[in-house]
């Protein structure tokens, strides 16, 4: 079933962005403009900034494209609250201001706008969500491209339902949205909750773009921190692993210790060697296993709080 031209805000978190916001919100005005004209989206469409605790001159750039543009619109949270956090206030501000369709997308634009056509496109012929894949990643680092395909195996791995070589950047609608926002959570791995609203979903596929001014905030510490994040909203496979890994040190700490006391009747062994051993080892095993225990007992800990996502300093629409 087609649906009527949408009214579409696109929702762009940024932190320290000001080297390549002016670029970026230029293209994307570009691009929503020639949306318009072709009748793809409705008037009323905005493109929504989330300034999230930039130190920089961000908002002030951001200020100043609201003041000569309406096109423009923001957000702006009070500190620092992560992507995640400051995606889902883009949401939650796009779906109360009226909109049908929102689209995010990180504003460095390494993910490709021409895109965002093809995902309205699929929008108009039914789809509630709309994944951007990336088809390749020659513009990234060696080092960049194993960490990302290594993520996305983990993640799959542990049982996270995930899309293989998707980021955040995707279309959803209002209902969908909507029922995002259904999950209290406050541990929120979009990219895993997302897959798990149902609805109709479609998946357009564009090369990723090199990223033309300032500096990526995924590091590998950061990818890692994401990747733990997710594990633990979405699998409990890192408990079974710690009982099954718990039962075969079990058995071969018995076999070694069965081996030590043979030793020593056959070869004089001292057996402080053996008590050594089976000591350091079991105290390693122990150290790992409260300290995955401890991690989800963490997340646990936070959840019971259910303090907010974030708080909006100021919003300029």
């Amino acid at each position: 079933m087609n649906k009527k031209a949408p009214v579409l805000y696109l929702v762009v978190p940024c932190f320290n962005e000001e080297e390549v916001l002016p670029s970026s919100a230029e293209q994307l005005k570009t691009k929503m403009q020639a949306l318009l004209a072709e009748h793809k989206i409705a008037e009323g469409s905005r493109i929504l900034f989330v300034d999230d605790g930039s130190k920089d001159n961000t908002y002030q750039i951001i200020t100043n494209l609201h003041q000569n543009d309406a096109l423009f619109a923001c957000v702006k949270l009070a500190h620092n609250r992560g992507q995640q956090n400051a995606q889902m206030a883009g949401l939650d501000f796009a779906r109360k201001s009226g909109a049908d369709a929102t689209i995010t997308i990180d504003a460095d634009l390494q993910d490709d706008i021409n895109a965002i056509d093809k995902m309205v496109d699929e929008y108009l012929n039914g789809a509630e969500i709309v994944y951007g894949v990336r088809s390749a990643r020659k513009k990234d680092t060696i080092f960049k491209r194993m960490t990302a395909h290594a993520f996305y195996k983990l993640m799959l791995k542990m049982g996270v339902d995930i899309v293989y070589d998707h980021s955040e950047f995707r279309l959803m609608s209002k209902t969908a949205v909507d029922a995002l926002f259904e999950y209290q959570e406050r541990n929120l791995f979009v990219r895993g909750v997302v897959p798990q609203l149902g609805y109709k979903t479609a998946k357009v596929t564009y090369p990723r773009q090199e990223r033309k001014a300032g500096k990526t905030k995924y590091s590998a510490s950061k990818l890692l921190s994401i990747a733990l994040n997710g594990i633990a909203s979405f699998s409990s496979k890192p408990l079974t692993m710690i009982w099954w890994l718990g039962f075969w040190m079990h058995i071969f700490s018995l076999a070694g210790l069965i081996t030590a006391i043979t030793l020593m009747y056959t070869i004089n062994l001292h057996f402080m060697w053996a008590i050594i051993a089976a000591v350091g080892w079991f105290t390693s095993f122990v150290l790992i296993a409260l300290g995955i225990i401890g991690f989800y007992l963490g997340k646990t800990y936070i959840e019971t709080k259910h303090r907010p996502l974030y708080n909006v300093e100021e919003t300029l629409n």
